[in-house]
């Protein structure tokens, strides 16, 4: 029987998980909350079981190979019932904060789903509703890639496409290496002519990129698709994100003018690892008119496209996919989550997750809203989703105080950018 094991690209999520936590969140709020949450729970863990991606965990036992994906069943530990002392929106959000301190094993459950039920003040519910909370391994892939079985989980019909993973053997390395060399030396020929636009210019740390201290706090900012309008859902959060954290960080008194973010951007072609993305750094051009604004961020990301489709790229795909299991763990042993670097890729992070159509619910209750928190690291203190379902746009924020101040003052300033 062939073993599946894990790509070397999602192989480094998981063992960078014991040096870095990243497990992502995603949170869905459903309106209303049904009376017989037990049957629901076991509804959501049948449907779990039929997902080829929420039926396995991970087994790391063979040292000198990649770990692999084993079958796992779908059981009640996979849920946790919350009971809020204060069933508020707010105090949900704080709990959910809580959560990221008590990151998974995937080798034992790569996810499991917190629930809060009656839950009042969700945006887009009128009474008391229900927050579900998917905590699930990168491994797995970001919140683009896992939002997808999360909903055939909560009913969604239709299969999710399966990835197609691309191994590469250690005997390829040495010719592998000479390829990407070769790629990369036409890249700098391509970029050198103006075939090929330039790099993004490394940004110099501020306030953001602090190492995160003090409260953490998550908020969200929803909107009706509509309300966007004017450039893509991304693009307008873009330059809102940059109206309001440059405002936030002039009033603690730090100079925004080369504000920029790291943005994550999926990859080109076929689906061939769970984490199929890169991240680019992108400037956020706060002293600009917000019309200007959003054409040069645009523009930006439209160049950082076009770089990343260049077959260098591919060429190091390749080369890093034909790196030996043993030599990766040892690698990634080495990394030092507490060493401080002079430039950064973005002052803060921004990704974004399509949800699709609102079409999946919490026993019955149909789901209104849809976000996602990216993790806080040692060199960014201040994070952003934008995420769609159906029509809702939710902003959300993971911030420590020690990046923003006062999170709510910087919240309506977003609200009023956006």
């Amino acid at each position: 029987m062939p073993v599946n094991r894990l790509t070397a690209v999602d192989a480094q999520m998981f063992w960078m998980s014991s040096r870095m936590p990243n497990d992502t969140f995603l949170l869905y709020g459903f309106d209303g909350v049904p009376v017989d949450l037990s049957g629901v729970l076991a509804e959501l863990a049948a449907n779990a079981g039929t997902s080829p991606d929420l039926s396995q965990r991970i087994d790391d036992g063979a040292r000198l190979h990649y770990p692999s994906w084993v079958p796992a069943p779908v059981d009640e530990f996979r849920f946790a019932v919350h009971d809020l002392a204060q069933p508020t929106w707010p105090s949900c959000l704080a709990a959910v904060g809580e959560l990221v301190d008590a990151q998974l094993d995937a080798r034992l459950a790569p996810w499991r789903l917190h629930v809060f039920p009656g839950v009042e003040g969700l945006p887009g519910v009128t009474g008391a509703g229900t927050v579900a909370v998917l905590q699930i391994t990168h491994a797995l892939g970001g919140g683009g890639r896992t939002c997808a079985p999360a909903a055939v989980m909560f009913g969604r019909q239709g299969a999710v496409a399966p990835v197609v993973p691309v191994y590469g053997h250690p005997a390829m390395l040495p010719w592998r290496s000479i390829e990407a060399a070769r790629a990369h030396r036409q890249l700098v020929a391509d970029t050198e002519a103006g075939r090929v636009p330039p790099a993004a210019t490394p940004r110099r740390p501020l306030r953001t990129n602090d190492r995160p201290t003090g409260v953490r706090s998550m908020r969200t900012v929803v909107r009706d698709r509509a309300q966007l309008a004017g450039a893509t859902v991304t693009v307008c959060a873009l330059a809102g994100i940059s109206e309001a954290l440059a405002g936030q960080l002039r009033e603690l008194g730090t100079d925004p003018a080369t504000l920029g973010a790291e943005v994550t951007m999926a990859k080109s072609g076929p689906r061939q690892a769970y984490n199929h993305f890169g991240t680019v750094g992108v400037g956020l051009h706060p002293s600009l008119p917000v019309t200007q604004r959003r054409a040069a961020i645009a523009a930006e990301l439209a160049a950082r496209r076009e770089r990343a489709a260049h077959p260098a790229m591919r060429a190091s795909e390749r080369a890093f996919a034909a790196t030996p299991a043993p030599l990766l763990r040892w690698g990634i042993g080495q990394f030092n989550p507490d060493a401080r670097s002079a430039t950064v890729t973005g002052n803060t992070v921004v990704s974004s997750v399509n949800c699709g159509a609102a079409d999946f619910s919490f026993g019955g209750m149909p789901v209104r809203l849809a976000a996602a928190f990216p993790g806080l690291s040692p060199m960014v203190g201040l994070t952003h989703c934008v995420t769609g379902v159906g029509d809702t746009i939710s902003i959300s924020v993971f911030g420590a105080e020690s990046a923003i101040g006062d999170v709510d003052g910087y919240i309506e300033r977003l609200e009023a950018a956006l």
